[in-house]
């Protein structure tokens, strides 16, 4: 098999401060962010996600691909470390504050907290992590296939 070196071609693009960038750039905690609102991690505008987890195949404002992502297992799994960090630490800290609570009180609380943030931080962690994946061309996020594409110059 034989090795093909690509060059990404210099094209100017705007991001949301208004600022240009070359085309080959890409900021990791912008698309983090970007990702973490259900936004496009190219343009920041346009959705992410046409239904609770289902990615769009391409932005619907820039038209950037975002079908090959892979988040797989890794969005619960943050999910999950979070979710158990914010409910672990609330319940050592409500039992050191108040010790005499009544047992019926942790059964409402506890289950419905981890299910109200698991559903909430879910498409978030999703989001991110396509947004990180986006960030290092992961998965074929590169643009190898914009530089083939391009006219020589």
């Amino acid at each position: 098999m034989k090795a093909v070196q690509v060059s990404y071609p210099n094209v100017v693009m705007s991001n949301d401060a208004g600022a240009p960038t070359s085309r080959g750039e890409r900021k990791i905690g912008q698309s983090l962010w970007r990702g973490f609102r259900g936004r496009c991690p190219n343009c920041g505008q346009g959705k992410m996600f046409y239904r609770y987890l289902k990615v769009n195949d391409k932005c619907p404002v820039c038209g950037e691909e975002l079908f090959h992502q892979r988040a797989d297992d890794a969005p619960p799994y943050m999910t999950i470390f979070v979710v158990g960090h914010i409910v672990g630490a609330s319940m050592l800290f409500v039992e050191e504050k108040w010790p005499d609570a009544p047992i019926s009180l942790h059964i409402a609380i506890w289950p419905l907290l981890t299910i109200i943030l698991s559903l909430t931080l879910l498409p978030m962690m999703k989001g991110a992590l396509i947004g990180y994946q986006w960030a290092l061309r992961m998965h074929g996020f590169d643009d190898a296939a914009e530089a083939e594409k391009a006219p020589a110059e």
